[in-house]
């Protein structure tokens, strides 16, 4: 038997809360701090510079 079927992969795109719940966990884990604060400065980082774009 030949099986050359491709299956279809899905993916579900992670929302902005999802990635910054992320990256905040994964930094206290580093850093020893809670990740309710390091979660509260990314918030306020990205409130402050939100008129910026990247290229």
């Amino acid at each position: 038997m030949n099986n050359n079927k491709k299956e279809l992969v899905t993916y579900a795109k992670p929302s902005r809360s999802d990635i910054t719940r992320s990256v905040a966990t994964s930094t206290a884990v580093e850093t020893g701090q809670p990740s309710v604060r390091v979660e509260a400065s990314l918030e306020a980082a990205r409130k402050k510079f939100a008129h910026l774009r990247l290229a």
